[in-house]
């Protein structure tokens, strides 16, 4: 058998190993975060939030079909589509593997012994299976995301311009090169972090043209590269739609003629361009050009996949993020405008000095008959900059951050040394080189460690070498070690990657060169590109897997370094043999046997019944208020694609300050009728009533809702303020509120039981609960004011409390969501929290909702453990509450369901004050039985945390989590008062020794 037939072989067999990991693990429906809105944009050719995934969403409507007319199956099918795109990844990696080793190790014109094939496939079984297993691909490659695709179209880029250096003798080697062109640009219609291979793949081209290159010469083509990047990503992906966008303008504006005549006019220029460039390098037989002018070409025509996205925008779908109708719109969405720009080689810290606004460019919108004006770009200008400035946002949360993290005081300013630290402490430090050693070293929990401190570390299981980092690691509490993502790989991977990448530097320069390159130019350099804030809302490790295929290629060529360094002396077909077993023992067995726990999502389902639980809890025809991803795109799903509850309206309040978003929800959509927004379009369009601040006019009563809108709509310029450059605004002249309320209207619509008549208030007063109203919020307001309470308004409970607007007192919980009702606010209550709509809640929690098989799922990611949480919160909410109204039997029944559906295990500390308020009322329902076995379930998690901590404390001669510390012991305290007021003095005593010990333990660390 020769070495082609082979290595093919050898390639299908890793897709096939990776294919059934992947389909064995893959969720068996929609997960959290942005999976929800692909899925559904994909069945419906919807339109996916900036910068778009036009081919990500045509790949996946194909997969959707193969659900037939089952559309709970079409997520499956969908995560189908990553599954095999992940495994097409590592079917690639082996092929590119084997083409380096070969390279290497094959000089030309040698003949390919069968030691040497044996090695070739080693390394590219070895690399390409440990890459498979790596953590943050396999997180990828179960779900509905882009980031599966996007590893796919890298993995075939960098193959396909190792297939031409293979053949660049050969008179049609080129297509090769063209082939690498139009993957590029088709890749730009999946992510663009796929051009980050450019630099790589042009010194392939230099290093294949010059073999014996120069230091001058390499340093030249290195910002050539860069160069190439900029343009691609910058000249093709956004200017070419800008000139685009000023053509038309000129053509509608100047000359008068219709939408589009300028678009088309720019597309004929520009495609006779290419062309005659094309023709002119044949005939003048100037290849460099004719090279540039077809990959220009290709690149254009893998990027007109995004023609999609304007062509489904004209269709008005439900999910229509940006309305790209029109060119200007376009241009934006490409751009990634509503994220903001972020200082990368000069500019602000987080605190310096703000002396003025200047304006950067125009805003410009599609009219009815021409383009018109919407407002200004503008940046402030700063009093002092810096260079590299990494702390540069001026939000509070990260000002503390950053103030805390480098232990800065309130009067420093950062400095260029300042910020280099923080690069290369937090940024790379905490933020990538953290994610590395997850993939190739071992992972400690799947808590969030973007703050440091005891969570989210990465963990090798040499416990030696982890104490000199973490502490004392001889009693793991029960959070690391029955944490499923509790990995060890005890520098395996990394060590046979390193010599992998020696041996490669030794043997072959430029090939490890370019391998470091990629390395380096997706990984590092996207931390610098990227410049990323603190506290993101979720870990950012995803963004960093082309780094980790690099590295993957290093673990496969490992193989060779540990033959020749460890098995010199054994004949070379016994040492390729020992040295691949050796590698993949200490490289893809380990990472496979370690992951596969964490990674199999086949029997949890709580993303897809959380969504459902979120509609289903609304009354007909209600208005759901949502605000984050995990509230928000899951439930798009159940919507569009399952077809849940579609009477309900569900309102992202972070999409709901755009124009083009309550265009959308004045519209019908599914089965719920248009909301009541009185607002006219000219009231609300791009430009107009984008913010208005809060002005105090000292009013001290209440103003009704109507009257501030009025205002606030209000074109007269008595209702406005003057600003210094003359310009006029309408602003909040009060936040004291009220809604006038009928009772009857309240009672006829069903929205107070008549049983509950005597608790509607005559109206609804509140302080408003913010600076500014954006036109979300006017819409909101206008919503409020003329709904007449027709139909029911919900909140989602997982939203940030500046969301209600201040209504808290107003708003009850019915388990997930909290419904609007217009109830004489309850004086009694001190918590939102205790604020309880008990019979909706109770039918919810013991009828209606489902709980993800939560309670025997082999594993549950980090946001399905928070929800583990969030509902044993719910139940003890409801359990108090009966219990305060003397419903025993009742109690009792959610009682019971909590332990049906709860999981026992502690997933978060959370849980353990969740769960010392369940047992207080098992207590009270005197099921002393069950309230005693789970407060000693619960003072064995904390002895054995704290015993953890109390071990690091010592072996760092400092107390270890003071705030965990503080935590853990003050409720082990409250449950030595609790078991004693109810009368259990044995097991009192006996949490009171436990207390003491500890106590005991942390005095010599703690004050106060």
């Amino acid at each position: 058998m020769n070495y082609s037939r082979i290595n093919t072989i050898g390639g299908w067999l890793c897709f096939i190993i990776a294919a059934l990991t992947y389909i064995l693990t893959l969720d068996q429906s929609v997960s959290f975060w942005d999976c929800g809105e692909f899925i559904s944009s994909a069945f419906r050719m919807e339109v996916v939030h900036q910068p778009g995934a036009p081919i990500v969403s045509m790949i996946q409507r194909l997969f959707s079909a193969l659900a037939l007319s089952d559309k709970t199956k079409v997520a499956y099918f969908v995560n189908i589509s990553s599954a095999l795109a992940s495994a097409g990844t590592i079917l690639f990696l082996f092929w590119t593997i084997t083409a380096l080793a070969k390279k290497t190790v094959i000089k030309k014109g040698e003949e390919i012994t069968n030691q040497k094939i044996t090695g070739i496939m080693g390394a590219g079984l070895v690399g390409a299976l440990a890459y498979a297993f790596s953590d943050s691909f396999w997180f990828s490659a179960v779900e509905a995301e882009v980031y599966a695709m996007s590893s796919l179209c890298t993995a075939v880029v960098f193959w396909g311009i190792l297939k031409w250096e293979s053949q660049t003798d050969e008179p049609k080697s080129d297509r090769w090169l063209l082939f690498v062109a139009y993957m590029m640009g088709i890749s730009i219609g999946v992510h663009i972090l796929n051009l980050l291979t450019i630099p790589a793949l042009i010194f392939v081209y230099y290093f294949k043209k010059n073999p014996s290159p120069n230091w001058q010469g390499i340093l030249k083509v290195f910002f050539v590269s860069i160069a190439v990047l900029a343009l691609v990503q910058f000249g093709i992906i956004q200017y070419v739609i800008s000139f685009a966008a000023s053509f038309d303008y000129f053509f509608v504006n100047t000359l008068g003629l219709g939408f589009g005549t300028g678009i088309l006019f720019f597309a004929v220029l520009l495609i006779g361009s290419l062309i005659y460039g094309i023709r002119y390098s044949i005939l003048k037989n100037k290849r460099a050009l004719n090279l540039v002018m077809l990959f220009t070409v290709l690149l254009l025509f893998g990027y007109s996949s995004f023609a999609l996205l304007i062509i489904r925008a004209q269709a008005k779908p439900n999910l229509n993020n940006y309305n790209v109708d029109n060119v200007f719109s376009f241009s934006r969405y490409v751009s990634r405008d509503q994220y903001g720009d972020r200082p990368l080689l000069y500019g602000e810290n987080y605190n310096s000095e703000k002396t003025g606004i200047k304006e950067t460019g125009k805003i410009i919108r599609k009219g009815d008959k021409k383009y018109e004006p919407a407002g200004t770009k503008s940046e402030y200008i700063f009093a002092d900059k810096t260079l590299l400035p990494r702390m540069y946002s001026d939000k509070p949360e990260h000002i503390n951050f950053y103030k805390n993290y480098m232990g800065f005081d309130d009067e420093h300013k950062p400095t260029l040394l300042d910020n280099l630290k923080y690069l290369f402490s937090f940024q790379t430090g905490q933020m990538y080189m953290r994610y590395f050693m997850w993939n190739f070293v071992g992972r400690q929990d799947n808590e969030d460690g973007q703050f440091g401190g005891k969570d989210g570390n990465w963990l090798s299981g040499v416990k030696p070498l982890d104490a000199i980092r973490l502490g004392n690691q001889q009693n793991l509490p029960p959070s690391i070690v029955e944490n499923k993502a509790y990995n060890r790989f005890f520098f395996l991977p990394l060590i046979i990657g390193l010599v992998g990448a020696l041996w490669h530097f030794k043997r072959n320069q430029k090939d490890a060169g370019i391998i470091g390159l990629l390395f380096v130019f997706t990984g590092i350099a996207i931390v610098v590109y990227l410049n990323s804030v603190p506290i993101e809302p979720r870990e950012r490790d995803y963004a960093y897997v082309g780094s980790f295929y690099a590295f993957a290629i290093w673990i496969g060529l490992g193989v060779f370094g540990v033959k020749e360094w460890i098995f010199q002396k054994l004949t070379p077909l016994r040492a390729s043999i020992l040295a691949t077993a050796i590698a993949l023992f200490g490289a893809p067995i380990i990472m496979a046997s370690q992951g596969w726990d964490d990674h199999d999502r086949s029997d949890s389902h709580v993303a897809r019944d959380m969504s459902v639980n979120y509609l289903k809890s609304c009354a007909p025809n209600a208005i759901l208020f949502t605000y984050g991803d995990n509230d928000t795109y899951p439930v798009w799903y159940a919507q569009e694609v399952e077809n849940i509850r579609p009477d309900v309206r569900v309102v992202n309040l972070s999409l709901f300050t755009t124009d083009w978003y309550i265009d959308g929800m004045r519209k019908k959509q599914n089965e719920s009728a248009p909301l009541p927004i009185t607002l006219k379009h000219e009231q609300y369009v791009e430009g107009t009533r984008d913010i208005m601040y809060y002005q105090d006019y000292k009013i001290a009563q209440h103003i009704e809702l109507q009257e501030i809108l009025d205002v606030l709509l209000s074109d007269h310029d008595e209702d406005k303020v003057t600003m210094t450059d003359g310009s006029k605004y309408n602003v909040l002249p009060t936040k004291n509120l009220k809604l006038a309320v009928n009772p009857q209207q309240v009672l006829d619509t069903g929205t107070v039981p008549k049983e509950d008549a005597g608790k509607i208030a005559s109206s609804m007063e509140w302080t408003y609960n913010s600076n500014f109203v954006t036109k979300g919020t006017l819409a909101l307001f206008d919503i409020l004011t003329h709904n007449n309470w027709e139909r029911p308004i919900y909140f989602s409970g997982a939203m940030p409390n500046e969301q209600y607007l201040g209504l808290n007192q107003y708003l009850y919980s019915e388990g997930l969501n909290k419904r609007l009702l217009p109830l004489k606010p309850d004086t009694a209550i001190k918590q939102d929290f205790d604020r309880v709509n008990l019979k909706p809640m109770y039918n919810n929690l013991m009828n209606v909702y489902g709980f993800g098989n939560m309670k025997y799922a082999n594993h549950l990611d980090r946001q399905s453990a928070d929800d583990v949480t969030m509902l044993s919160n719910m139940f003890n909410g409801l359990l108090t509450g009966l219990i305060n109204e003397g419903k025993i039997a009742e109690s009792k029944k959610v009682a019971n369901k909590y332990f049906e559906v709860i999981p026992a295990k502690f997933y978060s500390m959370r849980q353990v004050m969740s769960t010392y308020y369940f047992t207080e009322n098992l207590y009270r329902l005197n099921d002393l039985n069950r309230a005693n076995a789970m407060i000693k379930t619960t003072a064995g998690y904390i002895n054995k945390e704290l015993t953890h901590l109390a071990d690091v404390s010592e072996s760092k001669n400092q107390l270890s989590s003071e705030q965990d510390v503080r935590f853990y012991l003050g409720y082990l305290g409250q449950m030595v008062k609790i078991t004693e007021a109810f009368k259990q003095g044995s097991l009192s005593r006996s949490l009171e020794k436990q207390y003491n010990d500890l106590i005991l333990r942390f005095t010599p660390f703690a004050a106060g």
